[in-house]
């Protein structure tokens, strides 16, 4: 599956398939599987923190700052779902740099909470695909 997307103003092809998983593995020597879980629950627990301490503050009548909670996640989540763009991205564009910090120094702003959805969508339509049983011919 491929799709564009745009990162701090820059048009980035990304592309998922089969070989993303090896991909990455050989890169960084990690699972994407794991990774890519892994930064979903983090994004989800932070949204429910968040979504918690908004419904407090309401109850209270007091203000409520969402973008204290922009910049909480761990850096190694960080780390990781930049590996994740970086792979998907150099498969998208092979003409995309060798190495990751190359890669990232191309752009202004690198925002996981735009960029992020896209990618699981991705991601999650790509395995989605190639999970589905072919339907048998009938006779």
């Amino acid at each position: 599956m491929r799709k564009t997307i745009v990162i701090g103003g820059v048009e980035c092809n990304f592309k998922t398939s089969a070989a993303v998983p090896r991909m990455y593995r050989l890169k960084f020597k990690r699972d994407i599987f794991n990774d890519l879980n892994g930064i979903d629950r983090e994004i989800k627990a932070q949204k429910k923190r968040m979504e918690e301490e908004k419904q407090i503050a309401l109850e209270k009548g007091l203000e409520f700052d969402a973008s204290e909670y922009e910049s909480t996640l761990p850096v190694q989540t960080l780390t990781i779902f930049e590996n994740i763009a970086f792979i998907m991205h150099k498969h998208g564009d092979p003409l995309q740099p060798q190495e990751i910090d190359d890669w990232l120094d191309q752009f202004e702003t690198f925002d996981i909470y735009e960029i992020f959805p896209e990618i699981i969508e991705m991601w999650n339509d790509e395995n989605k695909q190639m999970s589905e049983p072919k339907k048998e011919k009938e006779e």
